[in-house]
């Protein structure tokens, strides 16, 4: 009986929540070692959470990563992969590699876990959905030059319109983080800064990052220094400190962006914590680490 009594409690906590969120649009970037773990209640925890927020007529929109499996198969190709300031390089071979593991494996696997757990959902090539120009990053030792890093692009414009339609009929976009570039070819892009653009685009609620560490933390290594919450005033002495670095650079930059663009808040959580993303969206006490303004 106390367990029932508990789960009672569990929902009527989470009921204010399901009645603020009702019809909002929620962005999720789906990504993480957790993608890959061999257990299927981890692998599919974050699917499950999705085809709750259909349920309470939260409307989800996912965008993935699959940064682990680009890897391995550039690997397999006898390829190398190389980061700079948290983004992958990409020359001509790797974008192909990138293209058909994200769109033409991942990003359907998602859909159909989706759907095997009885939600629904749409897969989206990125190509389909965002424009965007070549990505040059400023080079930190050489002020005011520029470093190319290949086929990566910034998002300059997302066609919102098959979102909705899918939004409309209670549908889940699922969407692969490549681009189409003003030369009429595929981009990788982050999917992280992906999110936040379909986020801005739509006027999402929310926004969560899911990824395979618990949040930003002072010392990467020790979880118990987890900043939990963060209002993005403080992220230029934390990049300054070298707290904000390497992949959490975009995560952070892309939180900015949102939280500026109107997004209410954007949550940084671990993937690999079972139903994280209802934790944060549900609980009074929530997850990760919270940016807000």
């Amino acid at each position: 009986m106390q367990d029932l009594i508990a789960k009672a409690a569990t929902l009527l906590e989470a009921l204010p929540y399901i009645q603020k969120f009702s019809g909002e649009t929620f962005v999720v970037k789906y990504g993480g070692s957790f993608m890959d773990s061999p257990d299927p209640a981890v692998r599919n925890g974050v699917a499950r959470d999705i085809v709750f927020l259909e349920a309470v007529e939260i409307n989800p929109v996912v965008v993935h990563g699959g940064g682990k499996a680009i890897t391995r198969a550039m690997e397999q190709a006898g390829l190398a992969a190389n980061f700079i300031q948290g983004q992958r390089v990409t020359d001509e071979a790797t974008v192909k590699i990138v293209d058909g593991v994200l769109s033409r494996e991942i990003n359907p696997e998602i859909v159909k876990t989706i759907e095997s757990l009885g939600g629904k959902a749409r897969g989206f090539s990125g190509a389909d959905i965002f424009k965007c120009r070549k990505l040059l990053l400023d080079d930190k030792e050489k002020p005011g030059a520029k470093i190319d890093i290949g086929f990566v692009g910034e998002v300059t414009e997302v066609n919102t319109e098959p979102l909705r339609q899918c939004i409309w009929h209670g549908i889940t976009p699922v969407i692969s983080p490549v681009a189409l570039g003003d030369d009429g070819k595929i981009y990788n892009c982050n999917a992280d800064v992906a999110a936040a653009q379909v986020a801005i685009a739509l006027k999402a609620k929310r926004l969560v990052f899911m990824s395979d560490v618990p949040g930003l933390m002072r010392d990467f290594k020790d979880p118990a220094t987890l900043i939990t919450h963060l209002q993005i005033s403080e992220v230029p002495a934390l990049k300054a400190a070298g707290i904000v670095d390497k992949g959490m650079i975009p995560k952070v930059d892309s939180a900015v962006a949102a939280i500026k663009s109107g997004v209410e808040k954007v949550s940084l959580v671990d993937g690999r914590v079972p139903h994280s993303v209802l934790v944060e969206i549900f609980t009074d006490a929530g997850v990760g680490t919270e940016v807000v303004l």
